[in-house]
């Protein structure tokens, strides 16, 4: 999903376009509360075992789980970024771009 508006809630200025999302926004919503926490916890896995129901092992799995999603989407984004950098510079066609783009999201 993107971003395609933006409005002000006081004034009411509405703005159209295609605008890019931080990654952080693209994690899954488990994946965020997860990071908030321990963020909360000052990164601290000891602090969130304490204040949690989770143990270390579970903290832990799930913290090697978000890296590595994190990972995928840059990396995604970087794959991305390459082959439009190819469609810009003529070295594929519009056709073989949203081909590869389509084979890189699924679609």
């Amino acid at each position: 999903m993107q971003t395609a508006a933006m409005a002000c809630a006081t004034c009411g200025i509405k703005i159209e376009g295609d605008f890019s999302t931080p990654l952080f926004d693209r994690l899954t919503p488990e994946d965020q509360k997860f990071l908030e926490q321990y963020l909360l916890a000052g990164f601290s896995i000891k602090t969130l075992e304490a204040t949690g129901s989770l143990g270390y092992a579970a903290i832990r799995s799930r913290l090697d789980r978000l890296i590595a999603n994190y990972e995928n989407l840059r990396k995604l984004d970087a794959h991305k970024k390459a082959v439009l950098e190819q469609l810009r510079t003529r070295q594929i066609s519009v056709t073989e771009a949203k081909e590869k783009l389509e084979k890189l999201t699924g679609e």
